[in-house]
């Protein structure tokens, strides 16, 4: 299969005319068509639950420090434990940090995963840990040789997103995909794992960009026709034809069974329809709505988020977006995200977990009101837990109180789609070091997405015609159901 880096000259320039443009409507070759036809809309749980319609992904880049958020140890010595004390929520018996008082009354909707663990295949730097966690496929050779110079290949496995917009049936008039408000360390270090790579370009998500200083302002590159492509020239047929044959012609010559007329028709759909950009406008929400889910950019792309979903779009991520003046301020060591090598505790109580917590539980508290949770999987996920010991020797030992890079045991949060809330699933060590039992990996959780969705153990087809399974390994972690 011969498709163009994605992140090359020749698909940066394509994104900046007509290709994001028909790309953003989530295109579909007949594999994806087939498959779906195939698959029907039965139940695949086994317990009469109907399959979810979208996911929502949040994704606390940098690292989360499980031991100080969702699996605290109170009987820990100090060293392991820090100062935070562990809260009752709604869920008997399950609790959760102090400094998470919203989300800990909205227990009794999520399950807790304590025993996530690499088991030995990460490398304990960011970019692994993306593409581990964003795709259930351990990272090869390449990712421990580079380290977080590996730069995202047309060749990786794909981001469990873009596998659910491949899946799922076409949305008339918004993509398949959607993450914001950012694309995750571009253009310097941009993470792989995020992207559709060898599923095909055309299922990559759509990136809507936030603006930290407006945090009500949401860019798509496809709604704001970059570059020299106006909508009068999209409304010339012979026009947009001729620039998406030249798209498919540099992207891929081996896909001769496009039927491009059907992409054109969606381009058109997706760039002419005001229910498009009624969905991005998120400035139409209530002010009382906007004010339960707090005034950053973070709040809003969770906002955004609930939007999208109940627009009907199959997957949205809402990739953490750091402020590093306040980052800098708490001397976090972190540059603005989750990744405290310093000064953990007063970043994570001054500034992470109150700007968590708030829109966090406001997004399940608002699905749930608004009927959506049952048909809506969230997670939040990230690349890796913190280190039990306090003190990374890159910021001052245990004087400068950080966590260092772990990998051996996280915590991430499951809810909606037909996920029992109130409930913790495994457990880890009496520091937080390891599994202790129900030990979990990434493609488990991969699995349990895919098993939500009603997509079984998907498949596509490669370049010969021959189907094959996008992730082999893992089970669905059907006790959550």
């Amino acid at each position: 299969m011969s498709h163009v880096d994605p992140h090359s000259p020749i698909a940066q320039a394509l994104s900046r005319r007509t290709f994001l443009v028909a790309g953003a409507t989530g295109l579909y070759g007949l594999d994806a068509a087939q498959l779906q036809a195939a698959r029907g809309n039965s139940d695949t749980s086994g317990t009469g639950q109907r399959p979810a319609r979208s996911t929502i992904l949040i994704w606390l880049s940098g690292g989360t420090s499980h031991i100080d958020t969702f699996d605290l140890k109170p009987k820990a010595a100090r060293e392991f434990r820090g100062p935070f004390e562990p809260i009752a929520t709604s869920a008997p018996g399950v609790e959760i940090s102090e400094h998470l008082p919203l989300l800990a009354k909205q227990a009794h909707r999520f399950s807790i995963i304590r025993s996530l663990g690499h088991f030995r295949r990460g490398t304990g730097d960011h970019h692994a840990g993306y593409y581990y966690n964003l795709t259930g496929r351990a990272p090869d050779d390449s990712f421990r040789q580079l380290l977080n110079s590996r730069t995202p290949r047309k060749t990786d496995w794909p981001f469990i997103g873009s596998v659910v917009g491949h899946q799922m049936p076409p949305h008339p008039y918004l993509p398949q995909a959607v993450s914001l408000p950012l694309k995750p360390g571009a253009p310097e270090y941009t993470r792989p794992g995020q992207f559709a790579a060898n599923l095909g370009i055309i299922h990559d998500p759509v990136y809507v960009y936030g603006d930290t200083d407006n945090p009500l302002k949401f860019t798509a590159p496809a709604l704001s026709l970059n570059g020299d492509i106006t909508l009068d020239r999209l409304k010339n047929r012979r026009g947009l034809l001729e620039t998406l044959d030249t798209a498919t012609r540099r992207l891929d010559r081996s896909h001769a069974t496009v039927d491009w007329t059907t992409h054109q028709q969606r381009a058109f759909s997706f760039l002419g329809s005001k229910a498009t950009k009624d969905a991005f406008d998120i400035t139409s929400e209530p002010q009382s709505v906007r004010e339960r889910y707090g005034d950053d950019l973070n709040a809003m792309s969770m906002l955004m988020a609930r939007r999208l979903v109940e627009a009907g779009v199959p997957f949205v991520s809402v990739f953490w977006k750091g402020d590093k003046k306040a980052a800098e301020k708490l001397n976090c060591k972190s540059g603005g995200g989750w990744d405290t090598h310093g000064n953990n505790f007063v970043c994570l109580e001054k500034y992470l977990l109150p700007r968590f917590d708030r829109p966090f539980s406001a997004l399940l508290e608002d699905l749930a009101d608004r009927g959506l949770l049952d048909e809506t999987v969230v997670m939040v996920n990230s690349e890796m837990g913190r280190k039990p010991k306090i003190g990374d020797p890159r910021s001052g030992g245990v004087s400068g109180q950080g966590r260092d890079h772990w990998t051996h045991a996280q915590s991430i949060v499951l809810a909606g789609g037909g996920i029992r809330g109130g409930q913790a699933y495994g457990s880890s060590d009496k520091i937080g070091a390891y599994p202790a039992d129900k030990p979990v990996a990434p493609e488990d959780v991969a699995k349990t997405i895919y098993h939500a969705m009603g997509l079984g153990n998907p498949e596509a087809i490669d370049s010969q015609g021959r189907p094959y399974r996008i992730l082999e390994e893992g089970e669905p972690l059907t006790e959550l159901f």
